[in-house]
């Protein structure tokens, strides 16, 4: 009986060591996951052209990559999926660089343009703290992207997103 106050007092010191021992910090990723967002779209170039902006982002875990899909709707629909390397601001804020192909078909215009093109597409996501939501905004710069006479076409996007 006199050795158990030292019994209980090994075994707690065990229990410490054992959790020190086996301790991994938790790491952080800045601007965490993949989302489906909705929002407005202005096509700048040949006339003013409002319409609708359907995103998709899918954040890879270990890299600072995502891969991102829009289709903006307008006259006419185009469908721009891009590669985009993420530079973190702060623990809600991502900015990012993408580049990719504007899609598009028919004769009229979409926001992007009326024909297939290389894309540049600048942007930023930020988290609302404690929720799964996300405020996005980026241009989508579009190179040779007229049929009738080349030119670039620019169009401005943002809207609301939700992370899963």
């Amino acid at each position: 009986m006199k050795y158990l106050p030292n019994l209980g007092s090994f075994i707690a010191a065990s229990a410490v060591f054992s959790l020190l021992i086996s301790y991994q910090p938790a790491q952080a990723q800045v601007a965490y996951g993949s989302y489906v967002g909705v929002g407005p779209t202005v096509g700048l170039t040949d006339g003013i052209q409002v319409g609708g902006v359907l995103a998709f982002r899918y954040k890879l875990l270990e890299a600072p990559v995502s891969f991102r899909a829009q289709a903006l709707i307008g006259q006419n629909t185009a469908v721009v999926p891009t590669v985009s390397y993420d530079l973190p601001l702060n623990w809600q804020t991502d900015a990012y660089l993408g580049a990719g192909l504007v899609l598009t078909g028919g004769d009229s215009p979409s926001p992007v343009g009326n024909k297939i093109s290389f894309a540049l597409q600048p942007g930023v996501d930020y988290v609302v703290p404690n929720s799964n939501t996300v405020i996005f905004g980026n241009a989508i710069i579009a190179f040779d992207a007229y049929r009738d006479g080349g030119g670039a076409a620019v169009a401005v996007q943002g809207g609301v997103g939700l992370r899963f």
